[in-house]
């Protein structure tokens, strides 16, 4: 039987086992609105529950990470992309002797916020904000917003301060991974974990889906890349959180220089030869087409809400939104139904 005390008992083992750099359970900010603690879980082990319960998680299963709509079963989702950050991220973290609870929380829901069609829709969607008058749109704001107050019907989950932070500075956005390092602090080592474990999970995996859609050959990969990070898939994983565990004993999450070196050419690799490929210029415009028609539908049909338009939006998944401007703006048989 579990008796009332397997929360507190937990508490006063993170004490003991967890570095003195570690967020402890104990020890949280808190929550927006007051809760009464669960006797079994920690706080930051609720948060991951109900991350993992959202609507906006499940729905991530359906939205591009990379390739756009890709046909076969192996090509990463943002749904898959999140998993991805969030084993590399605890495994960091338990190496570290972070608080493995609230680093998998924060990586889980870092996402939550992100729009269809990956980056090309979180583009198209930060222009037509900026047009309507809003400050524009980032998908790791978007992500606190989620969970703030737009999951359970506008009443948010009500996550801790430390999830919540964590959440909003993921994103070093499209500066290089170095100068990623010198923006503003995250406010603790689990939240600087996931941000530099979204960049080893991205960087691998989308190399890995642009070498089985034929996109790049391994020959075209830079040799520096290979010698340094790898030849495989696991060998590239495991060589950048090695880097890290080693070069971030007692100080925030960091690569070695010469390792650095290397995923800045890994990445300036991938804007130019997959990113920028021909046929995602081509797409870039389609996600646009898609995506100011569903903005302008919803701006005629709730009386003129650009923040709402943007919520419904970056809600969607890329299917449900392809179906809808197919239903909006595509003719279809009439009468249905009826032969001749």
């Amino acid at each position: 039987m579990v008796t009332l005390n397997t929360r507190i008992r937990w508490e006063e083992i993170e004490k003991q086992i967890l570095s003195p750099f570690a967020a402890l359970s104990a020890e949280s900010k808190g929550r927006i609105k007051e809760e009464e603690p669960c006797s079994v879980r920690t706080c930051f082990q609720r948060d991951r529950d109900r991350i993992i319960h959202s609507k906006s998680f499940r729905r991530l299963k359906y939205k591009t990470q990379v390739l756009l709509l890709p046909e076969g079963d192996h090509y990463r989702t943002r749904l898959t992309h999140t998993l991805e950050v969030s084993q590399i991220a605890r495994t960091i973290a338990r190496a570290l002797r972070l608080n493995e609870d609230l680093t998998e929380a924060i990586a889980l829901g870092h996402d939550l916020g992100h729009t269809p069609f990956g980056h090309m829709g979180e583009k198209v969607l930060d222009s037509l904000a900026k047009e309507h008058g809003l400050g524009g749109f980032h998908h790791a704001v978007q992500s606190l917003r989620v969970v703030d107050c737009i999951e359970k019907e506008g009443r948010g989950l009500n996550l801790t301060w430390e999830v919540r932070m964590g959440i909003i500075q993921h994103s070093k956005g499209q500066v290089d991974v170095h100068s990623g390092f010198d923006l503003t602090d995250p406010s603790t080592l689990e939240a600087w974990v996931v941000r530099i474990s979204d960049s080893v999970a991205y960087l691998n995996h989308d190399l890995d889906d642009a070498l089985r859609a034929q996109i790049v050959a391994f020959s075209d990969i830079p040799g520096s890349v290979v010698c340094e990070i790898g030849k495989t898939h696991a060998e590239r994983i495991n060589s950048l959180i090695m880097d890290i565990i080693k070069n971030s004993v007692d100080s925030r999450p960091t690569f070695s220089p010469s390792m650095l070196r290397s995923i800045e050419t890994l990445r300036g690799f991938l804007y130019s030869s997959v990113y920028r490929h021909a046929n995602a210029q081509i797409e870039d415009s389609r996600v646009e087409h898609v995506l100011t028609g569903l903005f302008k539908y919803r701006m005629e049909k709730c009386s003129d809400d650009p923040q709402g338009a943007v919520d419904f939006i970056s809600g969607m998944t890329d299917r449900f939104a392809l179906q809808l401007f197919q239903d909006i703006y595509v003719p279809s048989p009439w009468p249905k139904g009826r032969s001749q």
